[in-house]
């Protein structure tokens, strides 16, 4: 079993910038790499980073080439971290992939910071991801399940199971 890690950007990804004066976050490295460091995990897995975007400055171009990117993959598990705002858009969008299990899940606050969510949220994809039947998923605060099974609650900003 191999678990590809997809990185598309988004709150996950994001840290202060390095240049001076600077005061908006930048999307760095996947956070993935240190939370699977703390793991020290007994499965095989890639990360590959698709695109270093916040999720409101995704397209449909870079949704076709996440789309081929998942259709294309060796493994049939994937995990891709994406932004929230627009992550139940790319997951509908993903659902053209056939015979693999795709989990999106990201952050409300940077991986860095130590109250991020980024840790608890990769956890259940990675358990989700190796349980779950084929199909496109979201995982975020503390659920999992089809994209067409997710809402967003408008006044807590909260993922739930509609």
């Amino acid at each position: 079993m191999k678990i590809l890690f997809l990185q598309t950007g988004g709150t996950i990804d994001k840290d202060y910038p390095h240049t001076s004066k600077g005061w908006a976050f930048e999307i760095h490295e996947p956070a993935v790499k240190r939370i699977l460091g703390k793991l020290n995990p007994s499965f095989n897995y890639e990360i590959k980073s698709v695109f270093k975007k916040d999720s409101l400055e995704i397209n449909d171009n870079d949704r076709e080439l996440l789309l081929s990117t998942c259709s294309n993959a060796n493994s049939d598990k994937i995990i891709i971290t994406h932004g929230t705002d627009t992550i139940m858009e790319t997951a509908e969008f993903l659902n053209k992939v056939q015979n693999k299990t795709i989990i999106l899940t990201g952050a409300m606050r940077p991986e860095k910071f130590t109250d991020s969510d980024a840790d608890l949220n990769i956890g259940m994809a990675l358990a989700g991801v190796q349980a779950l039947p084929y199909g496109v998923y979201i995982c975020m605060h503390g659920v999992i399940d089809k994209q067409e099974n997710i809402g967003r609650d408008s006044e807590t900003g909260q993922y739930i199971i509609k």
